[in-house]
C-alpha cells in the first residue's frame, strides 16, 4: 500500500509538473452567461485585452465569422477573401499602432486556442459594416460595375437622448434598440467590461471578434453616454481614411466632454458606417446630436430637451452632398415613420421620461403610416419579417428576418456607477421561432445554418466590474 501511495504521490506530482503553466496574458479575464448576455471583463495592454478576447471567445469568433461570410456570399457575392485582403489594404494601414496591436492579440489568443483564423480574418470582421456597405459599393461604382441590391447603407435602429425639463429628474436619459439581420442580432449579446492601460475604463455592448460595441451603445469612467442610429443612404467613402470601426472605439475609451467625443469621430473621417451620435455628458447635464456624414458633421448642443433618432437624415447639406436621395417625404419608409412616432412619444411622455418609458419606446409597435399598432418594419421595435413589401429605401427584401435584436437604456445615476439595463432579443419581450419562419418563407432557406430561434431575455442590469452572480454561474 505505501509503495502504492508512493506511485501514486510521484504520478501525480510529474502530472503537476507537465500540466500547461496559465497564460499570464489572461491575468483579470472572466466571463460568464447572464439574461441571455455573455459578460466579458477584459483588462491590460492593447495586446493583453486581444489576447484575453480571442482566447475567451474564440468559438464564438468562429461562428460570427461563418455568418459575415454566408451573408456575404449570398447577398453580395464576394468571397471571404475580397474582405480579408480590403481589410489588409483599406483599413489596416490607417489604424493606430494601439489598434493594431490589439487586432493581432485577438488573433494571438485565437491561434493559442486552436483556431485557424489569422489578424486578416478579425481586421475584415471588425471593417464588416464599413466594407460591405461603403467601401465596396465606391469600389463597383468607380469601376462602373452594378452594385449588389445587399450592398447600401441601412437605415436601422431607434434610439433617444434626453436631459433637463423632457425627464422625470431632470437628469440625462438614453435608449437604443440595435437592428440588423437577426442571424447577426442574435450572436450581438455580450456586454464587455474594459479596463485598458490607458484611457478609460468603459462598458459597452458588442459582438464577439469586435473591438467597438458597433451598435455603439455605452458608458466611459468620464461620464459620457454614448449612442447613435445609422444615417441611410450613404453613398460617399474615402478609402485613405481612418476606420470608423476604430474612432468610435477610440472615443470611447479616450474622449472625456462632447466636445473631445466630436473631435475623435470627426478626424480621419472615412465616411464609413455613418451615423447620426447622441452623447450625454452626466457631469454638465449636457446632451448633443453629432450628424456625422462624410462632408458635413453639424453638432447640436442641449441643456434641455431632446433628441430622436430612428435614421432620420435632418441635415439639408448631408441629403444633397453624402446621400444617394434620401427622401425626408417619404412617411411609408421605416426611418421618416418612426421618426414620427419617436416624436409623439416624446411629446406624450415629456417631463416624465426615466428608464422604465425608455423600455416602453424601444417596445413600441405604432406604425406611424397606417395608423394602426403593428409589429413590423415602421415600428420602434422593428419586426422586418413581417412586411410584404419590404424596405425598399435600403432594398431589404420582403419578410427578411431582420428588425430589433436588443434594446438598452441608462440614466445619469446609472452612468455615475457605470452601469446600464439590456435586454437581449426584441426589446419589446417577443420571440422569434426559426423554424415556422423557413416553412412560411423558404426563400431563405440558405440562412438554415447560421438563422435559429432568437428568444427576448428579460431586462438585466449589468456594471462595471461585476462577478458571475451564484444564478449566473449555474445557468452556463
Amino acid at each position: 500500500m505505501r509503495l502504492a501511495a508512493l506511485a501514486l504521490l510521484a504520478f501525480s506530482s510529474i502530472a503537476a509538473f507537465a500540466a500547461p503553466a496559465p497564460d499570464s496574458r489572461l491575468d483579470g479575464a472572466y466571463k460568464f452567461d447572464e439574461g441571455g448576455w455573455t459578460y466579458v471583463h477584459l483588462a491590460g495592454t492593447p495586446e493583453q485585452i486581444g489576447f484575453q478576447h480571442g482566447y475567451l471567445l474564440t468559438a464564438q469568433i468562429e461562428d460570427n465569422l461563418h455568418v459575415f461570410q454566408l451573408e456575404n456570399k449570398t447577398t453580395l457575392h464576394k468571397d471571404w477573401a475580397f474582405f480579408r485582403d480590403a481589410g489588409k489594404t483599406v483599413l489596416w494601414p490607417h489604424l493606430d499602432p494601439e489598434y493594431q496591436a490589439e487586432l493581432q492579440g485577438i488573433a494571438d489568443g485565437l491561434k493559442a486556442h486552436g483556431s485557424k483564423l489569422d489578424v486578416w480574418d478579425v481586421v475584415a470582421m471588425n471593417g464588416q459594416l464599413e466594407l460591405t456597405d461603403y467601401y465596396l459599393p465606391w469600389m463597383l461604382q468607380k469601376q462602373k460595375k452594378p452594385v449588389p441590391a445587399g450592398a447600401k447603407a441601412p437605415g436601422k435602429c431607434s434610439a433617444f437622448i434626453a436631459t433637463g425639463s423632457a425627464t422625470k429628474d431632470g437628469k440625462i436619459v438614453i435608449a437604443h434598440s440595435n437592428w440588423s439581420s437577426y442571424a447577426e442580432g442574435e450572436r450581438w449579446n455580450y456586454i464587455f467590461d474594459i479596463v485598458p492601460s490607458k484611457g478609460q475604463h468603459f462598458l459597452m455592448d458588442g459582438a464577439a471578434g469586435i473591438i467597438t460595441s458597433q451598435d455603439d451603445f455605452g458608458v466611459n469612467a468620464s461620464g459620457l453616454m454614448i449612442t447613435e442610429t445609422t444615417l441611410p443612404q450613404i453613398n460617399v467613402f474615402d478609402p485613405n481614411a481612418t476606420p470608423e470601426f476604430q474612432r468610435s472605439r477610440k472615443a470611447m475609451q479616450y474622449a472625456t466632454s462632447i466636445d473631445e467625443y466630436a473631435a475623435i469621430m470627426r478626424k480621419g473621417n472615412n465616411g464609413g458606417y455613418a451615423n447620426s451620435w447622441m452623447i450625454g455628458d452626466r457631469k454638465t447635464n449636457e446632451i448633443a446630436y453629432l450628424e456625422l456624414g462624410l462632408h458635413h458633421t453639424p453638432l447640436t448642443k442641449k441643456k434641455d430637451g431632446y433628441f430622436v433618432s430612428a435614421n432620420f437624415v435632418a441635415d439639408p447639406a448631408i441629403i444633397k452632398d453624402d446621400t444617394s436621395g434620401f427622401d425626408p417625404k417619404n412617411m411609408s419608409s421605416s426611418m421618416n415613420a418612426r421618426h414620427i412616432t419617436a416624436e409623439q412619444f416624446m411629446q406624450k411622455h415629456y417631463g416624465k421620461l426615466d428608464t422604465a418609458l425608455a423600455e416602453a419606446y424601444l417596445s413600441d409597435h405604432y406604425d406611424s403610416f397606417d395608423k394602426k399598432i403593428e409589429a413590423g418594419k415602421r415600428s420602434l421595435c422593428g419586426h422586418e419579417e413581417t412586411s410584404s413589401i419590404g424596405e425598399p429605401v435600403w432594398d431589404n427584401p420582403p419578410f427578411a428576418a431582420s428588425g430589433a435584436v436588443t434594446g438598452k437604456v441608462m440614466d445619469a445615476n446609472m452612468a455615475e456607477k457605470m452601469s446600464f439595463i439590456a435586454r437581449a432579443g426584441h426589446p419589446c419581450g417577443e420571440d422569434f421561432f426559426a423554424a415556422p419562419y423557413f416553412v412560411e418563407h423558404p426563400q431563405f432557406a440558405w440562412q438554415k445554418p447560421i438563422l435559429h430561434d432568437m428568444k427576448a431575455g428579460p431586462w438585466t442590469n449589468f456594471h462595471a466590474g461585476e462577478k458571475a452572480s451564484p444564478i449566473a454561474v449555474a445557468s452556463r
